[in-house]
C-alpha cells in the first residue's frame, strides 16, 4: 500500500503540468484528438520506463538508503526547477522564431500546435509528449532507484497523463479555467519536493 501510494503521488505530481497545458489548449479551443492524447500518454510511459529501467540499474549498486537519498535529490531538485520555471522564462522569449521551437515547446508545452491548426496533429503529439514528460523521467528514475514497480509506475503514469489532458483540455474550454491552469506548475513544484523528502523522513 506504501508503494502505491508513492507511484500515485509521484504521478499526480508528474503529471500536474499535463493538466496545465491541457487547460491551455482547452481555454485556446485547441482540439487534441483521442489518439494525440495516446501518443501523449505514450511518451510519457515511455520515458517514466526508460528512467525507471536506469534507476532500477543503478539500485544495484547502491545501498537503500544511498537510493532514497539520491531520489529525494531528483525529485526535490526537478520540484524546485519547476517552481523556478516561470522566473526563467521572461514573456519577450516566448515570441522568438521557429528556429529554437522544440526548446521554447520545453518551457512552454502549451505552444505545441506549431501549425496553427487548432489541432493537435501526430507529428505535434510527439514533440508536446516528450516536452510533458521530463518530470516522467525523473520520477520514474526515482521508482527505479527506490526499488518501486517499474512497469507498475510507467503505467500510471501513461494513464494519468491521458486523463489529465483529456479532462482537463475539456473543463478548459468549457469553463475557462486558465488560473487553474498557471497554478499546476506551482502545485507540481511544490508536490515533488514533498514526495522527495517524504522518502528520506
Amino acid at each position: 500500500m506504501h508503494s502505491l501510494i508513492a507511484i500515485l503521488a509521484i504521478g499526480v505530481a508528474s503529471n500536474l503540468d499535463n493538466a496545465g497545458a491541457g487547460i491551455a489548449y482547452g481555454v485556446r479551443k485547441v482540439c487534441i484528438p483521442w489518439f494525440a492524447n495516446f501518443i501523449i500518454a505514450l511518451m510519457g510511459f515511455l520515458l517514466a520506463l526508460i528512467g525507471g529501467i536506469f534507476g532500477k540499474w543503478l539500485a544495484l549498486w547502491t545501498t537503500p538508503f544511498l537510493g532514497n537519498l539520491i531520489g529525494m535529490i531528483v525529485l526535490s531538485s526537478i520540484g524546485i526547477w519547476v517552481l523556478c520555471q516561470p522566473f526563467l522564462t521572461p514573456p519577450s522569449e516566448q515570441t522568438k522564431s521557429n528556429s529554437n521551437s522544440f526548446l521554447r515547446i520545453l518551457r512552454n508545452p502549451e505552444e505545441a500546435n506549431l501549425d496553427g491548426s487548432k489541432t493537435i496533429s501526430f507529428t505535434e503529439a510527439i514533440i508536446l509528449g516528450i516536452a510533458l514528460s521530463v518530470n516522467n523521467l525523473a520520477g520514474g528514475f526515482d521508482a527505479g532507484i527506490t526499488h518501486l514497480n517499474v512497469w507498475a509506475t510507467s503505467f500510471i503514469y501513461g494513464v494519468l497523463s491521458y486523463l489529465c489532458v483529456g479532462l482537463c483540455t475539456y473543463l478548459g474550454s468549457r469553463f475557462v479555467a486558465d488560473k487553474l491552469g498557471k497554478q499546476a506548475t506551482v502545485v507540481a513544484g511544490i508536490l515533488l519536493i514533498l514526495v522527495g523528502l517524504h522518502q528520506m523522513f
